[in-house]
């Protein structure tokens, strides 16, 4: 008992912790996502504790996606009045992130021959993490693996993201934002409201739509690729 509330204390005090280091220091190796888990790791190697025992006591802190996922329906009502005047662009966006990102997932998987499960999990990189998740078993994938992935998918998507759309036309607010969500789901709509808020908004409807589209086609996918 006592290593269980070390572990979920060690956990959330170093997030806490290194949410605001990041907000004085606005940089990557900064970012809660990547620092955190360095630190945690550091420190079961250095105390000792095996990383499947940290698993085991912090498992419950997953519980708190449920009401995260639940949480997405905010943005939507806050922010209906933006999908009313973009819902093509937000229809649009969502159903060639979602081709795009399943397809070429699937691509890699047949490229390298990767196992069923990996394979299954590669597919769901590109969804948010409640939601991908909740669909890793479903899809024949493993849920740390699919987390793992959609971990690389977003901070692949923030790193390149300034790159490639410096390099396009259109750099309204609108489309930036679409293509950090779309792209690099919770982490790129993070970055995406460093730009502005109404860049951040447009990210996280893609992201929440994304995910609901993923959600909607699972039977789907289920039968095409499991």
């Amino acid at each position: 008992m006592m290593l269980a509330a070390f572990c979920v204390l060690l956990t959330v005090a170093l997030y806490f912790a290194n949410k605001q280091l990041y907000r004085r220091f606005p940089r990557l190796l900064f970012s809660p996502v990547i620092l955190t888990p360095a630190l945690i790791v550091a420190a079961l190697v250095v105390i000792g504790i095996p990383f499947d025992t940290y698993l085991t006591d912090t498992h419950w802190l997953l519980w708190f996606l449920g009401p995260a996922t639940v949480a997405f329906a905010v943005p939507i009502y806050q922010h209906r009045t933006l999908i009313r005047d973009h819902w093509m662009a937000l229809a649009a966006g969502t159903v060639i992130g979602v081709t795009v990102a399943v397809s070429t997932s699937w691509g890699l998987g047949q490229v390298f021959a990767l196992p069923p499960d990996v394979a299954h999990s590669l597919l769901l990189r590109s969804v948010s993490t409640p939601f991908a998740l909740e669909m890793a078993t479903q899809m024949g994938g493993r849920a740390d693996m699919t987390a793992m992935f959609v971990v690389f998918t977003g901070l692949a998507g923030i790193i390149t993201g300034e790159l490639i759309l410096a390099l396009l036309p259109r750099k309204s607010s609108l489309s930036r934002g679409a293509s950090y969500g779309a792209t690099a789901h919770a982490l790129g709509t993070v970055k995406a409201r460093e730009h502005s808020e109404q860049t951040g908004v447009m990210a996280s409807l893609l992201m929440i739509f994304s995910g609901l589209l993923m959600v909607a086609l699972l039977p789907l996918l289920s039968r095409l690729f499991v």
